[in-house]
């Protein structure tokens, strides 16, 4: 499921999508706030631009926010049904959730993307 080459491989480790060895990001840290978005050009590995188009993550905000109303989702089922909190209390932690995990889900939006369009190439990994 994690291996080289499935698209949940390259979606939760930020790798290239078509080689898969090395990260699409200058700082793999997400938690580095002014570095969350800054992406290399292309790989050094294969050599696959990542900017496929101008403008082509655009597309990754309606990724976004289906993965925020899902984590919404799932920290109001969380906190109102499991936890049996008021309703107050379970928006508080939906918006804590929202917050805590907005980094993350940025680039998860971006790698789920792109996955979306480019699939691993095994031949990229071959040694010449």
């Amino acid at each position: 499921m994690f291996k080289k080459g499935s698209k949940l491989n390259s979606i939760l480790k930020g790798s290239c999508p078509k080689c898969q060895n090395e990260s699409m990001y200058e700082d793999k840290n997400p938690l580095h706030l002014t570095k969350v978005l800054k992406m290399n050009e292309s790989c050094s590995h294969c050599g696959f631009k990542y900017q496929i188009e101008p403008s082509f993550f655009y597309g990754a905000m309606y990724v976004s926010y289906g993965l925020n109303v899902a984590l919404g989702i799932a920290a109001f089922v969380i906190s109102y049904v499991l936890f049996s909190s008021s309703i107050k209390t379970s928006f508080i932690a939906i918006i804590v959730t929202l917050i805590l995990l907005f980094p993350f889900v940025l680039r998860w939006s971006r790698n789920i993307y792109i996955n979306m369009f480019v699939s691993y190439d095994p031949s990229t990994n071959i040694k010449q």
